[in-house]
Formats: structure tokens, C-alpha cells, sequence
């Protein structure tokens, strides 16, 4: 594990480095879509913008709430400290952030929805490196599998031979946002988002399973109920719009 690394004399968290580098590539992707259906692409970046900014937002207030029993003493000093990230809050935080961003700049469309499908996926894979290399907490239970492994050097040391569900999420969604890019002008834009959300739910739904988050009183971690709830809307989605033709990109 490297939780850091000197980069021409200056410590860099890796964790930090994997989550710009996400964003960069959704950014990317995004950027690329834009142009597709000839949109500004400089508005690719405000919309990343928005979403950076909500979802630091939304994963914060969401991990406060998810940890009460831990944070509700020191709600402010929880807040603002350096530790606790959510991606369910982050997902709903930046998505609150660019649903206000897109009415402003009249991008309040459906093509904006399929646009981000692929980039949120590209995104969560990337940023899940950032939590194997650093070892931040989220790998899973003991096992004896060959690929088990231990991270005595992460941010959050164990020295028990665990599942690395960060790269099981790694290879999941990096796989998702190969298809939901190849699917980008063969399936209408709210039915691709709402593949996206049946990708994403499925896939962390799944990994629960294996990593060592607490189960509550339906036997089922809070993530679990969450990717449900994704479940259940994007297939929603996908069977109210999935009939309807593609949204056609300029030549």
C-alpha cells in the first residue's frame, strides 16, 4: 500500500491523486459527449465543477448521518474533518449540484443524463484504485481466496488477509462504463442512465457481500438498501424509456 508519495519533493495523498484523476477522466468523457451533440464543451467542465462541489458536499453530509452514533457529538468537528466519504452521498450530492447547473444553462435535457452515464461509471472505477492503493478501510472480510490480501500500510492497517473489493469495484464498473459508452447512440439517454443506475446498484449491492460494513435489523448493509433503491428506479427508467429511439449525434 502507499497511502502517499512524494511527487517532485511535495507529499501527495494517493487517494486524493486517484480522485483527481477520476474526475479528469469523467471530465474527458463528458467533454467528448458534449461535442457529439454539439454543445460548448467548456460547459463539460462547469458541469464537473458542480458535480466536484456537491459531491464533497453530499458525501460528507451523508457519511454524518450513516455515523451519528460516532459524529453526533461533535457535529461540526465531524463536518469538516479530513475523514468519511460516502459515495452514495457523493452521487446525490453532485447530481442535486448539476440538476441545478443544467437548469441554469438550459441543459435540463434527457441527453444530459445519458451523456453522464458513462463518465460516472469511469469515474467510480478510478476513484476505487485510489482506495486500494491508499488502503483507506474499504476492503473486505477475511478470506483464504488466492487473491486475498492483507494492507498493513494503509490509512486503515490490517494485517488480515481481506478481499480487495476496491479492485473487485474497479473491474465491475470499469466494465460498465465500456458498455454504457458503446450503448451511447443504440439506447435512448434516460434508458442508458438508468442502465447506469442498475450497473451501480447491482455491482455494490453484490460487493457488500464481501466487504465488512455492519448489516442492520433487515440483515442488509446501508449501501444495500441504497442499491435497491438504484435498482429499482433505473429499471424503471430503462422499461418507461428504453422503447423510445436514441438521441441522434451531429455528423
Amino acid at each position: 500500500m502507499q497511502p502517499e508519495i512524494d511527487l517532485l519533493g511535495l507529499p501527495v495523498k494517493t487517494f486524493g491523486l486517484c480522485f483527481a484523476i477520476a474526475f479528469l477522466a469523467a471530465g474527458a468523457v463528458m467533454t467528448r459527449r458534449f461535442r457529439e451533440l454539439r454543445w460548448p464543451a467548456e460547459h463539460a467542465t462547469e458541469a464537473l465543477m458542480a458535480a466536484l462541489v456537491g459531491g464533497l458536499v453530499g458525501a460528507r453530509l451523508y457519511w454524518l448521518l450513516d455515523n451519528w452514533d460516532e459524529a453526533g457529538d461533535d457535529v461540526l468537528g465531524s463536518l469538516f474533518s479530513g475523514a468519511g466519504l460516502t459515495w452514495y452521498g457523493g452521487a446525490a450530492g453532485g447530481a442535486i449540484a448539476v440538476l441545478l447547473w443544467a437548469r441554469w444553462r438550459g441543459h435540463l435535457k434527457p441527453e444530459l443524463l445519458g451523456g453522464a452515464a458513462p463518465a460516472l461509471a469511469l469515474g467510480y472505477a478510478i476513484g476505487r484504485v485510489g482506495c486500494q492503493v491508499s488502503g483507506d478501510g474499504d476492503y473486505g472480510k477475511p478470506t483464504d481466496v488466492a487473491w486475498g490480501m492483507a494492507y498493513p500500510d494503509g490509512v486503515v492497517p490490517t494485517t488480515d488477509v481481506v478481499h480487495p473489493t476496491p479492485i473487485y469495484e474497479t473491474l465491475g464498473m470499469g466494465v460498465a462504463a465500456l458498455v454504457l459508452w458503446h450503448l451511447r447512440d443504440r439506447v435512448p439517454p434516460v434508458a442508458l442512465f438508468g442502465l447506469y443506475l442498475v450497473f451501480a446498484g447491482l455491482e455494490r449491492f453484490v460487493v457488500e457481500f464481501w466487504r465488512h460494513n455492519p448489516t442492520g435489523a433487515t440483515g442488509l448493509t446501508t449501501a444495500q438498501l441504497t442499491s435497491i433503491g438504484l435498482l429499482v428506479v433505473g429499471g424503471a427508467f430503462i422499461a418507461r424509456y428504453g422503447r423510445r429511439p436514441p438521441t441522434p449525434t451531429a455528423a
